[in-house]
């Protein structure tokens, strides 16, 4: 009689880890499917195997536990098998952006002491680059078709997919996300397999995710705000659709959502203002389309309002940064749908409650808690912000005290625990001595017809010292005036608050991630103003 043991070998890998949840799904769901992308369909077997091979063969050119692996490229498939791998046998995975510079990348490769590269083909260059000059950085693998020895493809075909044994913890740290580094070089952020995995939890518990739903992953996977919302779907054994084009799109995102039946997608402010402008968007069936969960940056309410009408009660949204974890509050579908209190701030304005298992407060300088209503700092507690930042202790201390995270956001809380972000601190604007948010002046200028995308600065002023700055752009074929925009703000907010200057641009500079790069603005505001000059 041949011994069949499937709950001890279920136990295989530790609990707290992605790799016990990579197996499970593995031997739970064999056959449905884990990522999707264009014609490729990789079911929750195969992607254990190629995960099992990619491990054997970096073992294979002396990779070991607690070695860090670095992974330069845009979304694909290969790109989740590299993170598992990590995941199974103990590496670091660090995640790198392809829109820096040749010159950042191997600043960040050397930070992170990096072992092995991975890149995609339109990277390979670049990546190869770095192998030369790097000391310590050993191997380059390319994804695309076999063919030299540095081809990922190559590194797979030589070894076996059985399981592999190694000794995991779920305190072991498993990533490293590196955070937008507006001062200096970016630093870090280190997570565990249990900090990372609880976050997943956090939020595939707050979405109420089922393994048949299907999520489409159109936000770039090296941010953590894109990242964190794969593994909700991936731990409950449901369906990642990866979208092919690096560029995004409305066109193609719609057919994706209509062809694939997502059920999930997770967007940022400026795509959604572009699917408003996409005609002939009824076309579309959505039908499926159960959840649009927006983050990374500021929803402006009237977009979101125009969001709600075109797509329905659908709506999600939820506050992190890249220490956090990311999750840190969520607005559920039905408080977006809620009338609230009326007499006070919209709940529409707001990032949510915390989470389960999250503590927020709000303080003031002193660390002191402000009381409803009073704008202070927010600082997070829970078992899933990171360790600390990537060799940096000394950074780590500035900024998680006591166990709390200091966010650098300013925002208030009501009195049911809605919380409401004001701005980034660096990003509050003193002008004649008093306090104006860019985001509330920001959320009066999108209610102007004119508008399609806008942003506000401070820029340097000789009376008010900061002068509150606004760069539009405008919809396509629309004409006004900046005498009638600025006038159309100061009616309807305190004169001090209306931008007292205004610029036209094409477009607004944005980082993968879809965020508004306002320190390029500040940049482009006081060329133009030198130039006055």
């Amino acid at each position: 009689m041949v011994e069949n043991f499937v709950l001890k070998e279920l136990c295989r890998y530790p609990l707290g880890t992605f790799a016990e949840i990579i197996y499970r799904n593995a031997r739970f769901h064999p056959d449905n499917e884990a990522f999707v992308m264009g014609s490729r369909r990789v079911t929750f077997a195969d992607f254990n195997t190629r995960v099992n091979r990619l491990i054997h063969g970096l073992k294979a050119v002396g990779c070991q536990k607690g070695d860090v692996i670095a992974i330069l490229s845009w979304n694909c498939i290969e790109y989740m098998e590299v993170w598992g791998a990590a995941m199974k046998a103990g590496f670091i995975l660090a995640h790198l952006s392809p829109r820096l510079s040749e010159k950042e990348l191997a600043a960040l490769v050397k930070y992170a002491e990096a072992k092995v590269i991975f890149c995609g083909t339109e990277l390979a260059e670049m990546a190869g680059n770095m192998v030369q000059c790097i000391q310590g950085l050993e191997h380059q693998y390319v994804f695309g078709p076999m063919g030299t020895d540095a081809s990922y493809q190559h590194l797979l075909s030589g070894h076996s997919g059985d399981e592999i044994d190694v000794d995991l913890t779920a305190e072991d740290p498993v990533t490293i996300f590196f955070t937008s580094g507006t001062t200096g070089l970016p630093k870090g952020a280190v997570y565990s397999h249990r900090q990372k995995l609880e976050n997943a939890m956090t939020k595939a518990l707050g979405l109420g995710v089922q393994v048949n739903d299907r999520n489409l992953i159109a936000l770039p996977m090296f941010h953590i705000g894109g990242d964190s919302h794969i593994w909700p779907f991936f731990i409950v054994g449901a369906c990642n659709v990866i979208m092919e084009e690096i560029v995004f799109t409305p066109p193609s995102m719609l057919k994706t959502l209509e062809d694939e039946k997502i059920t999930d997608v997770q967007i940022v402010a400026t795509q959604l203002v572009a699917l408003l402008g996409t005609p002939n968007i009824d076309r579309y069936n959505l039908s499926r389309l159960n959840r649009i969960w927006y983050a990374a940056s500021p929803m402006p309410t009237e977009v979101l309002k125009r969001g709600m009408k075109m797509f329905g009660p659908i709506f999600m949204q939820g506050y992190g940064m890249s220490e956090s974890g990311p999750n840190t509050t969520m607005l559920s579908k039905e408080a977006h749908n809620s009338s609230g209190d009326p007499s006070g701030p919209s709940v529409l304005t707001s990032c949510g409650r915390p989470c389960s298992g999250v503590q927020m407060r709000v303080v003031d300088l002193n660390g002191e808690d402000v009381p409803a209503g009073e704008i202070g700092e927010l600082i997070v507690h829970s078992s899933h912000i990171m360790s600390g930042y990537w060799k940096q202790p000394d950074d780590t201390k500035k900024i998680i005290k006591d166990g709390w995270l200091y966010t650098g956001d300013l925002g208030f809380y009501d009195e049911n625990a809605y919380i409401y972000i004001a701005d980034r601190k660096k990003d509050m604007i003193i002008t004649g001595g008093e306090n104006v948010y860019p985001k509330e002046v920001e959320e009066i200028l999108y209610q102007h017809p004119a508008i399609y995308e806008t942003a506000v600065i401070g820029i340097p002023d000789p009376y008010w010292v900061e002068r509150v700055h606004a760069m539009v752009v405008l919809n396509e074929g629309v004409q006004v005036s900046k005498k009638e925009i600025i006038d159309f703000c100061r009616a309807r907010m305190s004169s001090f608050k209306a931008p007292k200057s205004l610029e036209f641009l094409y477009e607004l500079p944005k980082s993968p991630q879809g965020k508004v790069l306002k320190r390029e603005l500040r940049k482009m505001a006081l060329k133009a103003e030198e130039q006055q000059a």
